[in-house]
C-alpha cells in the first residue's frame, strides 16, 4: 500500500483528478439507471447519507439493497459543479454541486464523499452524504 503522508503540488494534482474522475465515472452510470460504479467504487464499510433516508445506512450490502429498486429508474444528466479534494494520509474529501436534470426536472444537490486509499492501491469510498441546495423549509 502506498503511504502518502505529505503531497507534493503533482500529487496532489494527479491524485484529485484521479478521484474526480472516478466519481465521474460513478456518475455517468448512475445517471442511465445503473448504480453499480457506486457500488464498484464503495468500500465494505461504507456509511451513507442522503435526504431521501431517516437515518444512515451501514455497510455495502445495505448500500446494494437501497440501490436495488432503483436500477434503470434514472435518466439523467448532469453538472459537476466545484469539485474540491482535500487529501490526508490515506483519505481523500471530495465535495462538489451537482445539478441533476430529468426532464423538466432540476435537483440541484451538495456532495461529500471520503475515500480511502487500500491496501490494493484502489480508492474507495468510505462515507458518502448527499443533501439538497437550499431546500425549501417547511
Amino acid at each position: 500500500m502506498t503511504t502518502i503522508t505529505s503531497y507534493s503540488q503533482s500529487a496532489i494534482a494527479e491524485t484529485s483528478a484521479k478521484i474526480i474522475a472516478l466519481e465521474k465515472a460513478a456518475l455517468d452510470k448512475w445517471n442511465q439507471g445503473d448504480p453499480g460504479g457506486y457500488i464498484d467504487l464503495s468500500a465494505d464499510d461504507v456509511v451513507y447519507f442522503d435526504p431521501y433516508l431517516e437515518q444512515r445506512l451501514d455497510g455495502l450490502q445495505a448500500l446494494k439493497n437501497y440501490y436495488e429498486p432503483i436500477k434503470g429508474q434514472i435518466n439523467a444528466r448532469y453538472e459537476m459543479l466545484n469539485p474540491k479534494v482535500q487529501l490526508v494520509n490515506e483519505m481523500a474529501v471530495l465535495t462538489f454541486n451537482l445539478i441533476s436534470y430529468e426532464g423538466e426536472r432540476v435537483i440541484k444537490w451538495n456532495c461529500t464523499e471520503v475515500y480511502r486509499l487500500e491496501k490494493n492501491d484502489q480508492w474507495k469510498i468510505v462515507q458518502t452524504h448527499w443533501s439538497f441546495i437550499k431546500p425549501e423549509l417547511k
